[in-house]
């Protein structure tokens, strides 16, 4: 069986903090929450293959990130 993609949005006090993909939205989630405590990810498309998620990743307004 193939794996689901799943494009997502994950804000931070209503800010989009980053885009991206992933098979596993709610490990995601905690593992963006290490850096942007308290913030949410929001589904945006999915389920999808690898190609159309990978597709999809590649046209998202790039945010920017603040150094660590």
């Amino acid at each position: 069986m193939a794996t689901s993609w799943y494009g997502y949005y994950f804000y931070q006090n209503g800010v989009k903090r980053h885009s991206g993909i992933t098979t596993d939205p709610s490990r995601r989630q905690d593992e963006h929450r290490q850096r942007w405590p308290g913030g949410t990810l929001q589904i945006a498309t999915g389920p999808l293959t690898e190609a159309a998620a990978r597709e999809w990743e590649a046209n998202q307004t790039k945010t920017t990130t603040p150094q660590r």
